[in-house]
């Protein structure tokens, strides 16, 4: 087989075989097929589509460029989740905190900054000495330590999905729904949890605009776990705005720190307790939603969440101080105050922009070397649906310097939108699917 001859392949809009897959994606991982023809490939696919048995093969090719972990020796389900991507979504550093104070461990690969998306990888390398990169073992040590561990993929867990990610991200082709589910799929998958649920944003400020592309996206992820013996849920939530208010690696922790301790946002902890409740029942920690519900708000009310929290900071080698006292957490030098321009509803609230203003100021990656400011953000003041007076803050911007801080401001008084009458805010949940 030649790489220029499955991607013309491909690029016709003909499926591929099984093998053609294996051989390009593995082949890729190895370094026999260069960045120029795997983003070739990458369009082609973006372009014309797979269909659900080579997705299924791309998901499995990418498991098997690498180990997969056995996670049966923790004598206890394994319950992991993944967001399709969004803009101050810290939620599995709320969620994963939680859960494990109601008994179920956590272990999760997770991913950096994709698009106008943050990644939880950024955001925990915001607290200062936590490890992200693991080895297997640590890998396995941490979770049998302290009931959570959060990690990148290794050069031996899901390699050819490392390569390809980073790619996506500066090729233009991040929105595509075959290349998302195997993604995503593909590291739950080699991660070796027993249960996963799906957090699919849906909105402007997601890869899936429209919630019926959503719905699709989550169906299919679903069946792709079920089909290798995961129980898997999804819940589609909205992304028209950001979730919490927060946009930007050291302050969303912050943010997720201030939930954890029983306050934070009200959307951001709603959310939150959602999806920790799915997982809790998928790992059997409760026998309905309610039940686990109750379960998981006790854990907030009596610390218990805030205490695991602590402990697995300290034990991926972070700064546990950061719970009690996160102004250890980096701060930006500069800080502008952006008044409300008239008085009325904040009708929209861009999620998109918001997004790419936080990575004009440096939260992001415009390209797959850059290297993140964990410092800089955006602290939004308020939601949609609020009623504004002329000159109130309506958001803080956290920059490096004056000049990025007064070019985001205009930016996010540009994602607003205004109405002289009460407006309603999305939903923040759309759905949950069980069953496919």
């Amino acid at each position: 087989m030649r790489a220029v001859e499955i991607i013309a392949k491909k690029r016709d809009g003909l499926p591929l075989t099984p093998e053609e897959i294996a051989f390009f994606v593995q082949g890729y991982a190895r370094g026999d097929i260069p960045d120029y023809q795997a983003a070739a490939w990458l369009m082609a696919v973006y372009l014309r589509g797979m269909t659900e048995e080579e997705i299924i093969a791309l998901t499995m090719a990418m498991v098997h460029s690498g180990e997969v972990i056995d996670l049966s020796a923790l004598g206890a389900p394994v319950v992991d989740k993944h967001s399709t991507g969004g803009v101050g979504d810290k939620t599995t550093l709320v969620v994963a905190p939680l859960v494990a104070a109601v008994g179920l461990p956590v272990a999760k690969m997770s991913g950096r900054g994709l698009g106008f998306s943050g990644g939880t990888l950024d955001k925990l390398e915001s607290i200062p000495g936590m490890r992200v990169s693991l080895s297997l073992e640590e890998f396995l040590e941490t979770v049998r330590r302290t009931g959570i561990v959060v990690a990148s993929q290794t050069a031996h867990l899901v390699p050819a999905d490392g390569k390809l990610y980073a790619l996506r991200d500066v090729t233009a082709t991040v929105e595509s729904i075959p290349l998302i589910a195997s993604s995503v799929m593909s590291k739950k998958i080699a991660g070796g949890a027993s249960a996963i649920v799906l957090d699919v944003k849906v909105g402007r400020g997601a890869f899936m605009a429209d919630l019926a592309s959503a719905r699709e996206l989550a169906r299919l992820m679903m069946r792709i776990g079920q089909g290798v013996g995961r129980r898997v849920v999804a819940v589609l939530s909205d992304m028209n705005q950001p979730l919490g208010l927060a946009v930007g690696n050291a302050l969303e922790v912050a943010e997720a720190i201030e939930t954890l301790r029983g306050g934070g946002p009200h959307d951001l902890r709603e959310h939150c307790l959602a999806v920790a409740s799915e997982m809790a029942v998928l790992g059997g920690a409760a026998n309905d939603v309610p039940e686990a519900r109750q379960a998981l708000e006790q854990a907030l009310a009596s610390g218990a969440a805030l205490e695991r929290f602590r402990a697995w900071i300290a034990g991926q080698g972070g700064d546990p101080r950061v719970a009690d006292d996160p102004t250890l957490l980096p701060q930006a030098p500069y800080r502008l105050v952006v008044p409300a321009p008239r008085e009325g509803y904040l009708a929209a609230l861009d999620a998109q922009e918001i997004g790419l203003t936080a990575v004009m100021l440096g939260a992001g990656r415009a390209r797959k070397e850059d290297a993140i400011d964990p410092r800089v953000g955006i602290a939004l003041m308020h939601k949609m649906g609020e009623d504004i007076p002329r000159g109130e803050p309506l958001a803080v911007i956290h920059a490096a310097d004056e000049a990025s801080a007064q070019m985001a401001a205009q930016r996010v008084l540009a994602a607003c939108q205004w109405a002289e009458a009460p407006v309603q805010a999305p939903p923040l949940i759309y759905d949950i699917l069980r069953g496919v």
